[in-house]
């Protein structure tokens, strides 16, 4: 399974593109999109969608997954992340991929096993589980990775639950 974790923001884009394989999680890649604060928002958006959609051509993920807002004390920041999900979303399903989202509570427990780890925890663990030489950095490339690390570890149990549910159907 190959699963492109996605931490949305408008100035800062996280990604983590991660394959399972036999030895474990490997990273393909890790990095952000950034957008100009300076820029008007239209124009901000246009460019993040396009550099989501270069990205989804590029590396073909199977899964994308999305930090769900969950809460925001700044409601223009909760916006602008919003939007920034919505446009990710959106180019997932263009793209054919699957698209699921994990609160960022459920993906540190996922990677740290801790729902309440801070950014640092996450980072280490993350270069951990991906035998990386040194943390992800910014944390948005790390918490884009995490968001990956978190649906190869809850997607048996989702299939599993899938399958149980079409069965009972």
């Amino acid at each position: 399974m190959f699963v492109l974790g996605i931490d949305p923001g408008l100035s800062r884009c996280g990604y983590g593109a991660v394959r399972r394989t036999g030895s474990g999680p490997r990273a393909q890649a890790i990095g952000v999109i950034r957008t100009a604060p300076s820029d008007d928002l239209p124009l901000r958006l246009h460019e993040l969608q396009g550099e989501l959609r270069s990205l989804l051509a590029e590396i073909r993920p199977d899964v994308v997954a999305i930090e769900r807002v969950f809460f925001q004390t700044n409601v223009r920041t909760a916006m602008s992340v919003g939007q920034a999900s919505g446009i990710a979303m959106v180019e997932a399903v263009a793209a054919g991929c699957e698209v699921v989202q994990y609160t960022p509570n459920e993906v540190k427990l996922a990677v740290a096993g801790d729902g309440s780890a801070d950014k640092a925890q996450v980072q280490q663990m993350v270069q951990r589980l991906l035998g990386l030489a040194r943390p992800p950095r910014p944390a948005d490339a790390a918490d884009a990775a995490a968001l990956a690390l978190c649906h190869l570890a809850y997607a048996p149990a989702r299939t599993r639950i899938a399958v149980a549910a079409g069965r009972a159907r």
